[in-house]
C-alpha cells in the first residue's frame, strides 16, 4: 500500500474545514484549494477519520464495522466509575462456569481499542484455550523442581503449596498479553481487566506465569507470540467464587506538586 493509501480523502464530500489538519498529531495533512489533502509522515491513528463532520475520510485497510456513533465517558457516572475502581479486587477463586464468548469478545476489544505510542498497535493477545491445562501443568512442574527457583519470584512461595491449579486457580479463560512494548501492553491489560469487571468477571494478573515463560523457553515457544514480542501480562478470568464486602484501604496518596 502506497503511503497516501493510509488514508484516503473523498474531495467530493471534503469542505475543506481543516479539522482534520488542526488535530493531526503527525502533521500529514495540509489544505490545498480548500480541500483537505494528504502526505507523507502518517502514523493511521485515524483522528481525521473520527474527526471530518462530513465523512469524508476513509482508511481503505481498516476495518470500520465498529466505527459508530461516539459515547463520551461522560455519559457514565464519575462517582460511580471510581467506587467500581476502588471496589475492584484481585480474584483468586472461581466458580467452576465457562465464560461467555460475548464476554471475551468484549473484553479482547477493550484491549485492541486500548492506546498505544506513536499509534503502534503493537499488542497481541493470546488466548490459551486448549492449551490453557498443558501450559499450567509445565508451570507446575517448574516450581514443584524446588522452592528456591519461586523464590526468586517471591518470599511468600516459601509458605504456599503448589498446587496442580495454583497458575490459573480453576478459572476457565486465561488471555496472554504480550508486546514489544512493555507500557502499551500494560496498559491494553487494564483496559481489558475493568471491562472483565464491569461484566461481571474477576481477574488476576498471574505473574507467576509471565515468569515461567521468562525461565522456560518451551512455554514461551508454545505460546507463538509475533515476533519480537515478550509477554507483559498474563489476565486468569472467570466468575468469582469470593465476595468483598468493603474497599480494601490503601497506604498514603503520595502526590507531589511541583
Amino acid at each position: 500500500m502506497r503511503i497516501t493509501d493510509k488514508v484516503v480523502i473523498d474531495k467530493s464530500k471534503c469542505i475543506g474545514c481543516g479539522k482534520c489538519v488542526k488535530d493531526c498529531v503527525a502533521f500529514a495533512l495540509y489544505i490545498d484549494d480548500n480541500k483537505a489533502c494528504v502526505r507523507e509522515g502518517c502514523i493511521e491513528c485515524g483522528h481525521c477519520f473520527a474527526i471530518c463532520p462530513v465523512g469524508a475520510v476513509d482508511m481503505p485497510a481498516y476495518d470500520k464495522s465498529d466505527c459508530v456513533g461516539i459515547t463520551d465517558l461522560t455519559e457514565i457516572d464519575s462517582d460511580v466509575f471510581l467506587q467500581g475502581i476502588k471496589s475492584r479486587r484481585t480474584v483468586r477463586q472461581y466458580k467452576d462456569i465457562p465464560v461467555e464468548q460475548e464476554k471475551i469478545d468484549k473484553i479482547l476489544k477493550a484491549g485492541q481499542y486500548a492506546p498505544t505510542g506513536s499509534n503502534s498497535q503493537n499488542v497481541a493477545f493470546t488466548v490459551l484455550g486448549s492449551k490453557q491445562k498443558e501450559l499450567e501443568k509445565e508451570c507446575v512442574k517448574l516450581f514443584r523442581t524446588g522452592v528456591s527457583v519461586g523464590s526468586k519470584f517471591s518470599k511468600s512461595l516459601k509458605n504456599t503449596e503448589i498446587t496442580d491449579n495454583f497458575f490459573f486457580k480453576g478459572a476457565p479463560f486465561v488471555i496472554v498479553v504480550s508486546g514489544h512494548d512493555s507500557v502499551n501492553a500494560t496498559i491494553a491489560s487494564a483496559y481489558m481487566e475493568l471491562t472483565a469487571n464491569s461484566l461481571g468477571l474477576g481477574v488476576l494478573y498471574s505473574g507467576f506465569f509471565c515468569a515461567c515463560t521468562k525461565i522456560n523457553p518451551k512455554i514461551k515457544s508454545a505460546l507463538k507470540l509475533p515476533k519480537g514480542h515478550k509477554v507483559v501480562t498474563c489476565l486468569i478470568i472467570g466468575y468469582p467464587d469470593v465476595k468483598y464486602e468493603r474497599i480494601a484501604p490503601r497506604k498514603e496518596h503520595r502526590i507531589k506538586t511541583l
